[in-house]
C-alpha cells in the first residue's frame, strides 16, 4: 500500500521489548522514519511502557507517536485483541488494570511451560527470559513469541511458526488459556483512559458473525481492515464491515521485529493509511470525551 502524500503515511500496530517485540522503541520510531512514515502508533501488549521513550524519539526523528495499547481479551473462547489509541499512559486506574492483565499472562506462561515439560521439552522462565539478552523491565510482559523463541533456540522446533503450530497455538498440546476480560470491558478502560477503542486484525478470528457480534456489544469505534495477515478478500470484507457500522478504518502491519531470521507480522509500514486517519480518531476520542 504505496502512498503519494508528502507527509508519508501511518502504520498503527507495532510492537516493542515492552511486550513481545524485538526492537526497542526508539528503534522503531527510526525504522518508521526511514521508511517514510509520517505516524507510528506503539501498541504493546497489556502494557504502555514503551510509549514515553518512543514520544521522545518521535520529537528527535519528526514521526508523530501515537500512545496505544493491544489488550488481550476473549469472547466466545477466542482470543480477541482490542487496540486502544491516544489513551493517557500515565492514567494511573488504567495502568493497574493493564498490570492485572500482566499477571494474568505470568500465571498462563507457567502453565505453558509445566506442559512441555511435561512432554519432556525441559524450559524454564529463566531461559526464557535469557533470550532476552538484557533484564527484564518493570511493566514489560513475556509472551508465547518468547517462549517459541527459546523453543527454537534449545533445538525443539525448527522455527517460531513451528513451535507455535506445535506448541503454543490455541489448540496446541502446550497451549493454556489465560483468564481474560470480555472485549467490551477492555473498550470501557480505553475510553475509561481518553482513548479510542478499534478491533484488531479481525480476520484471524476465522468468524465474522463473532466480529458482528463484538462491534455490537464492545461500541469499538474501528476496525483494523488492513493488516499483514489479512488477504485483500480479508481487506475488501471488513472495509464493507467498516462502512456498514460506520467504524474507522485503520492499518497497521502489526511488527513484532525479526527473530530467527524472520519478521513477524510484517515490516513496519507495509500496512499504512494516510495520515488523516489520525483527525478521525482524534475526533472519535473527542466525541468520547463529551458523551
Amino acid at each position: 500500500m504505496r502512498l503519494t502524500d508528502d507527509q508519508g503515511g501511518c502504520d498503527l500496530h507495532t510492537h516493542t521489548q515492552a511486550s513481545d517485540g524485538m526492537n526497542t522503541p526508539t528503534e522503531n520510531v527510526e525504522l518508521a522514519q526511514a521508511r517514510g512514515l509520517g505516524a507510528i502508533a506503539i501498541t504493546d501488549h497489556d502494557t504502555v511502557a514503551g510509549i514515553a521513550e518512543a514520544l521522545e524519539a518521535g520529537r528527535r526523528w519528526n514521526v508523530v507517536v501515537v500512545p496505544g495499547v493491544e489488550i488481550s481479551t476473549m469472547a466466545s473462547g477466542k482470543d480477541i485483541h482490542i487496540l486502544g489509541y491516544y489513551v493517557d499512559y500515565l492514567d494511573p486506574d488504567f495502568l493497574a488494570r493493564l498490570a492485572e492483565l500482566r499477571l494474568t499472562r505470568d500465571v498462563r506462561n507457567e502453565k505453558i511451560l509445566d506442559k512441555l515439560r511435561a512432554l519432556g521439552l525441559e524450559l524454564t522462565m529463566d531461559e526464557v527470559i535469557g533470550g532476552l539478552g538484557r533484564s527484564l523491565e518493570p511493566d514489560e510482559s513475556i509472551g508465547r513469541p518468547h517462549i517459541a523463541d527459546a523453543l527454537v533456540r534449545k533445538g525443539y522446533a525448527s522455527t517460531m511458526r513451528d513451535a507455535f503450530d506445535r506448541y503454543l497455538a490455541q489448540g496446541a498440546v502446550a497451549y493454556a488459556p489465560q483468564p481474560r476480560i470480555h472485549p467490551r470491558e477492555a473498550c470501557e478502560w480505553i475510553v475509561a483512559a481518553g482513548g479510542v477503542p478499534v478491533l484488531a486484525h479481525p480476520g484471524l478470528y476465522g468468524d465474522d458473525a463473532l466480529v458482528r457480534e463484538i462491534i455490537a456489544e464492545a461500541a469499538v469505534k474501528g476496525i483494523e481492515v488492513y493488516h499483514s495477515d489479512h488477504d485483500t478478500t480479508d481487506a475488501a470484507r471488513y472495509l464493507a464491515m467498516a462502512e456498514e457500522y460506520d467504524l474507522i478504518v485503520t492499518a497497521g502491519s502489526d511488527y513484532h521485529g525479526v527473530r530467527q531470521g524472520q519478521v513477524f507480522h510484517g515490516d513496519i509500514g507495509s500496512k499504512q493509511l494516510p495520515m488523516n486517519v489520525l483527525a478521525q480518531l482524534k475526533s472519535a476520542r473527542a466525541a468520547s470525551i463529551e458523551e
